[in-house]
């Protein structure tokens, strides 16, 4: 189904950790940055959780259609951007499916993620990303939705991400 074996270490069908309101939060496992301090270290071998069926992703699609109390959808890991080539179809599933906004931690920055094609193409699924390798030097707890202090939640749909090589301004987003 997917170009790469994408693999689920865990579900949270209702959370209000991972992003704004009641969001349906997906761990996948993957990640190349292996941040000292990760709160999900075992998230960064690949091939950890089980692997994504379609059967399992329709049953997903129907768990989020059916709860109207659901703000949106988080991807979350690892580093869902560990596989995108195979993000970028879930994505577009997932939005095309369910209507719902999404919210997408990474370690990559924006900035990066806009300098490699690949990564960059995934954007245009994501609402609001929240970007930066956790920093245990930076760590603080009074951050909403963020680990450390120079993690950033960037609303994507305020900027224009369509022009390859324009600079980007961004804000903190406030919540």
């Amino acid at each position: 189904m997917f170009k790469d074996n994408l693999r689920i270490i865990k579900i949270f069908p209702e959370t209000i950790v991972d992003g704004a309101g009641l969001r349906y939060s997906i761990y996948l496992a993957g990640c190349a940055h292996r941040c000292p301090g990760c709160h999900n270290p075992e998230s960064w071998n690949p091939n950890h959780g089980m692997p994504l069926t379609r059967e399992w992703l329709n049953k997903i699609i129907q768990n989020i259609r059916s709860n109207p109390m659901l703000d949106g959808v988080t991807f979350s890991g690892g580093d869902p951007f560990f596989y995108p080539q195979s993000l970028i179809e879930l994505l577009k599933i997932i939005k095309i499916e369910t209507k719902q906004n999404i919210w997408c931690y990474t370690g990559w920055t924006l900035e990066e993620l806009l300098a490699a094609p690949e990564r960059r193409a995934c954007l245009q699924y994501i609402d609001t990303l929240v970007d930066g390798r956790f920093l245990l030097d930076k760590l603080s707890h009074n951050l909403k939705f963020c680990g450390s202090s120079n993690q950033r939640i960037i609303h994507l749909g305020q900027l224009d991400l369509t022009q390859p090589g324009q600079p980007v301004t961004l804000n903190r987003l406030s919540l």
